[in-house]
């Protein structure tokens, strides 16, 4: 990645820019930063993402071990059941109903969460933006360099 320069360059015989070679140098210096603020970003990012990873694997370890042992929780509730009158086949047949009924309702709230995910509509309408200023920029340099100076 090109770096923004500290010191003047391309300075004439009078130490001054002609207007072109302004409007390139600011191109360029744009492009650089812009390129650098996207390197910093991808940075940020990728060690954001690696401590969720390292976080999700434990919160991961803990849901293994909660379903594991939610058979206990499910198989006392059927023999409460069973203690309390029922058949045993009706008192496992009740439990069975009741999970695949909370198993639907959890379902259907995760299908609407996960429909209303959307794309990141202002950070598109931001890069949009920077690319019509870059491009209306370079327009703009192009049309200084043809007229003379």
């Amino acid at each position: 990645m090109t770096s923004i320069p500290l010191s003047e360059e391309g300075t004439g015989a009078g130490g001054e820019q002609s207007i072109g070679s302004l409007g390139r140098d600011v191109a360029t210096h744009l492009s650089s930063l812009v390129r650098g603020e996207l390197e910093l970003a991808k940075a940020e990012l990728a060690g954001e993402a690696r401590k969720a990873l390292k976080g999700g694997v434990y919160f991961v370890l803990a849901l293994a071990v909660l379903a594991f042992s939610s058979f206990f929780l499910f198989f006392t509730l059927a023999e409460g059941l069973d203690a309390l009158g029922l058949w045993r086949w009706a008192s496992f047949g009740i439990v069975f109903l009741v999970m695949l009924l909370v198993t639907v309702v959890l379902a259907l709230f995760g299908y609407r969460r996960v429909r209303k995910i959307s794309a990141p509509r202002k950070t598109m309408d931001s890069l949009r933006e920077s690319a019509q200023l870059r491009h209306r920029h370079s327009q703009d340099s192009d049309e200084q360099s043809r007229s003379p100076a």
